[in-house]
C-alpha cells in the first residue's frame, strides 16, 4: 500500500498491509535544528506515512487576512472596520511577548501572548468581563474554508499520505473544540468555576463557538481533507469530571461531529490528557477517529489494550506512544519494544494509526529510525 491507502485504510477500520506510523504536529524549532527544510523532508527521511497539515482560509465580504501575522504561523485572523487588531510589543526579560488590541464598535478587547521561540502560550486572555462574550458574538469574522486551495494542495501531496486539517480555534490563538476554545478564551480554571456559578453564561459562550465553528465546517463541503481535528487537552478526564463533558463538552462539538459529516469530512477526537472515563462518550458523537491515547508515564490515562477492547470496533484510534521516554534517553530496542507492545494491544483487526501521544520537542535521530523501522516491521 501506498502510506495515503494505509492511513485511510486505517481511518477507516480497515486491516492495511502493515501498521500506519506517523507523527502529530512537527515543531518548527525541532525541524531547524536537525536540519530539515520542512515536515515532507522530515517523513521522507524517517520512511513514515506522511500528514500534511493545512487550514486555508478565504476572505469573506467585508474582511480580509491579517496582514500583520507572521508567514507560516499557525495563528489566524480575520480583520474588518469592525474587527480592527493592533499589536504592540511588551518588555520581559527571556520571552517575546505582544498584546493584541482588538477594536470593535462594542468596545476594546485584547490579550497577551509570549513566546520562547519553541512555542507560545496565553499570558493574559482575552475574556476578562462576562459582557465580552457579546462583542465576539456581534462583531468576530467568521472564518470560511478555502477549499480550492485545499484541493491544490491534496493534488500536489499525492499518495504520499492524508492532507490534515483542523476546526479553527477563535482568531489569533485559539483551538478546535468549543471547550477548548473556550477555556483558551477566559482560562480553564474560572471557566471551570462558572459551570457551578453561572452555568447559563457558559453555554451561552459555547454556543457563540459552536456556531462559528459549523459555519466553517459548513465551507468545507467539496475540500478534500482526508481528516479534521476536534476537541482538545482541556476536554480530557484529567482536566474536567464526565458531568462537565457530558454537560458543556458533547452537547456543542457533536453538532459539529455531524455538521463535519454532513459536509462530507471526518473528525479526529483530540484529547491530550486522560481519556479512559470518557471513551465510550467520546465515540458516542459519532467521531471517525480518537486521540492521543497518552499513557500513564506521559500523563495521561490510558491502558491500550482496554481502550481497543472498549471503542476499538467504532472508531480508529491515533497515538498510543510514550515519546518522551522512548524518543529521548533510551536504547534503540526500548523504542523497539514500545512499538511492538503498542501493535500487540491495539493492532489487532486494524484500525489503529502508531503515532507519538502530541507533538515533541527533542527526539534522537536514531530511536526516531527504530520507531519507525519497527512498525513498519508490524505486518498484518
Amino acid at each position: 500500500m501506498t502510506s495515503r491507502e494505509r492511513l485511510l485504510t486505517a481511518l477507516c477500520r480497515g486491516v492495511p498491509d502493515q501498521l500506519p506510523v506517523t507523527t502529530h504536529h512537527l515543531m518548527p524549532p525541532f525541524l531547524r535544528a536537525h536540519g530539515f527544510a520542512d515536515d515532507r523532508a522530515f517523513f521522507d527521511d524517517f520512511g513514515l506515512d506522511a500528514i500534511h497539515w493545512t487550514t486555508p482560509l478565504v476572505e469573506p465580504v467585508g474582511a480580509v487576512l491579517d496582514p500583520g501575522l507572521r508567514p507560516g504561523s499557525e495563528s489566524w485572523s480575520l480583520v474588518s472596520d469592525d474587527w480592527r487588531v493592533d499589536r504592540t510589543d511588551l518588555p520581559h526579560p527571556n520571552y517575546a511577548t505582544v498584546r493584541y488590541t482588538i477594536h470593535t464598535p462594542g468596545g476594546a478587547l485584547s490579550m497577551v501572548l509570549q513566546d520562547d521561540g519553541r512555542t507560545a502560550w496565553v499570558a493574559e486572555r482575552l475574556i476578562k468581563e462576562k459582557r465580552d462574550i457579546d462583542v465576539l458574538a456581534a462583531h468576530a469574522p467568521v472564518p470560511r474554508c478555502d477549499a480550492a486551495a485545499v484541493a491544490r494542495v491534496a493534488a500536489a501531496f499525492g499518495d504520499r499520505g492524508i492532507v490534515r486539517g483542523a476546526v479553527p480555534g477563535f482568531a489569533i490563538y485559539g483551538q478546535p473544540g468549543c471547550w477548548q476554545d473556550a477555556a483558551v478564551l477566559y482560562g480553564i480554571e474560572p471557566l471551570i468555576v462558572e459551570t457551578f456559578d453561572d452555568p447559563d453564561w457558559v453555554a451561552a459562550l459555547l454556543g457563540i463557538l459552536r456556531d462559528r465553528k459549523r459555519a466553517f465546517l459548513d465551507s468545507t463541503a467539496g475540500a478534500p481533507f482526508d481528516l479534521l481535528e476536534l476537541g482538545g487537552g482541556d476536554a480530557s478526564s484529567t482536566v474536567i469530571s464526565p458531568t462537565i463533558f457530558d454537560r458543556f463538552v458533547a452537547p456543542f462539538d457533536a453538532p459539529l461531529v455531524a455538521a463535519a459529516h454532513d459536509a462530507g469530512q471526518r473528525i479526529v477526537y483530540h484529547t491530550c490528557g486522560g481519556m479512559m472515563p470518557l471513551l465510550d462518550r467520546i465515540a458516542g458523537m459519532d467521531v471517525d477517529a480518537m486521540e492521543t491515547f497518552s499513557p500513564k508515564d506521559m500523563g495521561g490515562d490510558t491502558v491500550l489494550a482496554k481502550a481497543k477492547r472498549r471503542v476499538g470496533a467504532r472508531v480508529c484510534m491515533i497515538g498510543g506512544f510514550d515519546q518522551f521516554h522512548y524518543f529521548v534517553g533510551c536504547a534503540p530496542e526500548e523504542t523497539r519494544a514500545a512499538v511492538r507492545r503498542a501493535f500487540e494491544d491495539a493492532g489487532a483487526g486494524g484500525g489503529f494509526i502508531l503515532a507519538p501521544s502530541d507533538h515533541f520537542f527533542e527526539a534522537d535521530p536514531a530511536l526516531l529510525r527504530a520507531f519507525a523501522d519497527e512498525a513498519r516491521a508490524c505486518v498484518y
